[in-house]
């Protein structure tokens, strides 16, 4: 049994994760705990105090406790607002706190581009413009081209947390580019775990989401790798040996 740990933010599409943990179908178990909010405002301000040392480090006992093997910042916009230089001190200061590795989803974005050999990528963002630009930065900072920014103007998670199938599928499509080898739709608010198989479907390429990404870097953390095609294209090993 490999455990991961997750500190959450607040309560709005953490429902994601037990279905990621049933999706995955072998010997993984997700724990996740919540964190103190200021308020649900997707402002920078609130942001940057979201992701702020005491309130990671308040969680990271508890996932101790339960033996998780490593814990990711599972709050995409709470890393970027930061930016790389400042998202890569909260990780650091994070894995000393837990005492085992430690990334966020902002890192995990990153990662997965790269497992997938997605260079180039689009983004569709639930968040307000002044947000999504610094998310757009963090992923140029991290070495991937950006071919566009498409944003809904969601002020809240709680919002975000609201949106159905349709309404997901609508801002990806509007996001995407020809060239985007890749569409990214961040915010750990947003619901997207019972949809990826469609949207990739619709799209014709891989699709990457926050939850969904942050599940993918917890394995990573713990050298698993694990194929469940219900989680999209990320989750598909090849090539499979069949006993």
């Amino acid at each position: 049994m490999t455990a991961l740990g997750f500190l959450y933010p607040g309560h709005s599409a953490e429902d994601d994760y037990p279905r990621i943990e049933q999706l995955l179908g072998s010997d993984i178990r997700v724990d996740l705990v919540h964190t103190d909010v200021v308020e649900g405002a997707h402002r920078v301000d609130v942001l940057q105090r979201s992701g702020a040392p005491e309130r990671l480090t308040k969680g990271v006992e508890q996932l101790r406790l339960a033996g998780v093997e490593a814990v990711v910042w599972a709050c995409t916009s709470g890393g970027f607002v930061q930016g790389w230089d400042g998202a890569q001190e909260q990780v650091r200061a994070l894995a000393v706190a837990a005492g085992m590795p430690a990334s966020s989803t902002s890192f995990a974005f990153v990662h997965a581009a790269r497992e997938i050999g997605a260079a180039r990528v689009a983004v569709a963002a639930a968040y307000p413009d002044d947000v999504a630009a610094l998310f757009a930065d963090f992923l140029r900072a991290g070495g991937l081209e950006v071919s566009g920014v498409r944003c809904a103007g969601v002020v809240t998670a709680a919002e975000a947390g609201s949106w159905g199938e349709a309404e997901v599928l609508a801002l990806a499509q509007a996001a995407d580019t020809p060239d985007a080898q890749a569409v990214l739709l961040p915010g750990t608010g947003l619901h997207t775990a019972a949809w990826l198989p469609a949207l990739e479907k619709e799209l014709g390429k891989p699709v990457l989401t926050a939850n969904q990404v942050t599940v993918w870097e917890a394995l990573r953390l713990t050298d698993r790798r694990v194929h469940a095609p219900g989680l999209g294209a990320l989750f598909v090993r090849e090539p499979i040996v069949q006993v």
